[in-house]
């Protein structure tokens, strides 16, 4: 992120996805989800909705 700040709109919506989908979705953990990144989070509930589906 620039000090100053962007050049352009299209500069600033970029690198603010970059952080979204780079770090906060990715790495960033958080307390809602148990500490786990909300994509782990959102991996882990897929896995054992199958699991508990297949069942049937």
């Amino acid at each position: 992120m620039p000090v100053v700040g962007y050049v352009s709109f299209s500069e600033a919506a970029h690198a603010i996805t970059d952080y979204i989908v780079g770090y906060y979705s990715a790495l960033r953990p958080h307390e809602y989800n148990g500490g786990l990144p909300p994509n782990e989070s959102e991996n882990r509930y897929w896995k054992n909705s199958n699991s508990v589906a297949s069942f049937c």
